[in-house]
């Protein structure tokens, strides 16, 4: 079977505006899979999608919302009302605010909470039941190593993404041996723009353009995952997310916490 005929004919590819998201669409485009791209900024869809017909053979349709929305997942599913989707992936819900918990309204909190938990988990529930009907199909959750264990200045953050690493691990214990591969695909730090604007306005690195320290490159992230669609539940992404994983079980809970908090201090500078 083709990749193709085993996840499409359509993907849907959330956070799909730039960075993994993007990137990822137009694997699964290279591959012969048309993509919904789905994110907030309309004029970054569209460059995206131009981008994708220009270089495959694929359809592309851009899906305009702000995935923090109560109806979000109910607007995208009207959207592709019309779509066969094979192929789900949910990139979307970074931080970039890295501040306190009390520093910030708890508005905040709930966004990321509907943003990074319900909507994946509302999108899974509605596209799953034909892809498991047909016996073919696949689910890319991304995670972080935010998830792994608390840390300071990603308080909300880092607690959806340790839901949705276990949301991924259990929804492929339920639907791996019907067809439907699930991953929840764990990045650490990734040569993103958005880790770049992070990182400048951090005064980390020098200008936006400039590559972070120990950040992984995009493409290498992306196609370790294709590789490893089928071998779920989990993948820790790039060597050094994989050596972090595996120091960490060395650890207690505390010890971990601990690390997290001193890592967080040295980020933030000695003025901070």
């Amino acid at each position: 079977m083709t990749f193709a005929a085993k996840y499409g004919p359509w993907a849907l590819v959330a956070g799909a505006s730039d960075g993994v998201g993007a990137a990822f669409a137009t694997g699964l485009a290279e591959r012969g899979v048309s993509v919904v791209l789905l994110a907030r900024r309309q004029a970054m869809l569209d460059q995206v999608a131009a981008e994708i017909e220009n270089r495959t053979a694929v359809q592309t349709r851009t899906v305009a919302v702000d995935l923090a929305a109560p109806d979000a997942a109910a607007r995208v599913a009207e959207a592709t009302s019309d779509l066969e989707i094979g192929f789900l992936v949910y990139c979307a819900g970074a931080d970039p605010n890295y501040e306190p918990f009390l520093d910030n309204p708890i508005q905040a909190a709930e966004a990321m909470v509907q943003r990074n938990c319900m909507v994946p988990m509302q999108l899974c529930h509605h596209f799953a039941p034909a892809m498991v009907e047909r016996g073919s199909g696949g689910i890319v959750i991304f995670g972080s190593g935010a998830g792994l264990a608390g840390g300071p200045n990603m308080v909300a953050y880092g607690a959806t993404k340790a839901f949705d690493m276990v949301f991924a691990e259990a929804l492929w214990a339920e639907l791996h041996d019907k067809g439907v591969d699930v991953l929840g695909l764990i990045l650490g730090k990734t040569n993103t723009p958005a880790l770049r604007e992070l990182e400048f306005s951090r005064g980390t690195i020098g200008s936006p353009d400039e590559v972070p320290e120990g950040a992984a490159a995009v493409d290498d992230i992306i196609a370790e995952a294709f590789d490893n669609l089928a071998n779920g539940p989990t993948l820790m992404a790039g060597d050094v997310m994989k050596a972090a994983a595996q120091f960490m079980t060395s650890l207690t809970r505390k010890q971990a916490v601990e690390m997290f908090a001193q890592a967080a201090a040295a980020a933030m500078g000695p003025d901070r």
